[in-house]
């Protein structure tokens, strides 16, 4: 089959290798959609721990059953199916208490597991017992489903942070991730949503999910969000960017006793951030992190994307074929478009 391999940091290869073969418990899925997260770029960029070149990435995936192993009953030929990525082991604290995307092991497809921008993916025994792996509603496209799963993140950090009714939002990095945040802290009950972009790159699409654009190349970002708050802060804030600079200013603008959740992860070789504890210590901040999701996310971003709650659609840029992957991931660096989408 057909295959985008990493063959090392920052070496993409278009190449033919074996299609996968079926085992007890598994199934084999024929890609339909691929979308290009941040973190396939970062891990081609800089590597990942848990990536072990060659590898094939992708964890943003639909696709149609082709074939099942012995000792499936769930899933059919036929079955449409989307995959997320963080795989649970199913037997540590964590995965027992309904938290494996903290699990120490930490698998995930397109990281431990080979991932879906590829004519096929496999999804071991692991995977398909405990893994991110659902049905697609029958209204519901392969190109939507492939953005279930960063979706399911949001839905992770906007629990791990709570909104209540009213409460101001402020999102900085206004990508497809942060534009998620902002319409699901809408729909939660957010009464001012303010969201925070270095530039007016993706400038239209920002617009339609938030209430106030902040453009840091051109104002203040902490004179902007205290004059749109009354001096007090925001009640929430989320970091949907890869800045240290961002997880400082999300302290710096929050209220007293306000929420903050670092949803963007730094690249493994960046220096640790200097953030000034005394500022979480006396204005009494809530500070957590939003590490992937769990399969229920999973499930709950299909149901909301069924639904009509949140419109997946207009986060979806461009679709390149598998054929020109490379010309996709040059163009997912550019951070000029919303998701890009990988369809063999």
């Amino acid at each position: 089959m057909l295959a985008l391999v990493l063959e090392e940091i920052s070496r993409l290869v278009l190449k033919e290798v074996p299609k996968p073969q079926v085992i007890p418990g598994s199934i084999l899925v024929k890609v339909k959609s691929c979308a290009i997260c941040g973190s396939d770029v970062r891990i081609v960029n800089y590597g990942n721990s848990r990536v072990k070149t060659p590898a094939i990435l992708g964890h943003e995936a639909s696709g149609e059953v082709v074939e099942v192993g012995e000792g499936i009953t769930r899933f059919k030929v036929g079955d449409r199916v989307a995959i997320g990525s963080d795989v649970p082991c199913g037997t540590c604290v964590y995965c027992e208490a309904g938290i494996g995307n903290i699990c120490p092991t930490n698998y995930a497809m397109g990281y431990q597991f080979p991932g879906s921008f590829a004519e096929y993916v496999l999804l071991n025994p692991l995977v398909v017992e405990h893994g991110p792996v659902h049905h697609i509603p029958d209204n519901v496209s392969f190109e939507e489903s492939a953005m279930a799963e960063p979706l399911a993140c949001c839905l992770n950090a906007l629990e791990l942070c709570g909104i209540n009714l009213g409460e101001t939002v402020v999102i900085i990095g206004a990508g497809p991730i942060g534009c998620m945040l902002m319409e699901v802290a809408r729909k939660m009950g957010a009464g001012k949503v303010i969201a925070v972009n270095r530039t007016r790159k993706r400038e239209s699409i920002v617009q339609e999910v938030a209430d106030i654009v902040i453009y840091t190349s051109e104002e203040d970002l902490y004179t902007r969000v205290l004059e749109k708050t009354g001096g007090l802060g925001a009640d929430v804030v989320l970091t949907a960017c890869s800045s240290p600079e961002a997880q400082i200013d999300a302290l710096k603008i929050v209220r007293n006793r306000g929420r903050v959740n670092f949803f963007g992860g730094l690249p493994p070789n960046m220096p640790p951030t200097p953030i000034d504890t005394n500022i979480i210590h006396y204005k009494e901040i809530l500070l957590t992190g939003a590490h992937g999701a769990v399969p229920r996310h999973h499930r709950q971003a299909l149901e909301l994307i069924s639904q009509g709650i949140v419109k997946v659609k207009r986060y979806i840029s461009s679709v390149y074929p598998l054929s020109d992957a490379l010309s996709a991931f040059r163009k997912a660096g550019e951070k000029t478009e919303m998701r890009i989408l990988i369809q063999p």
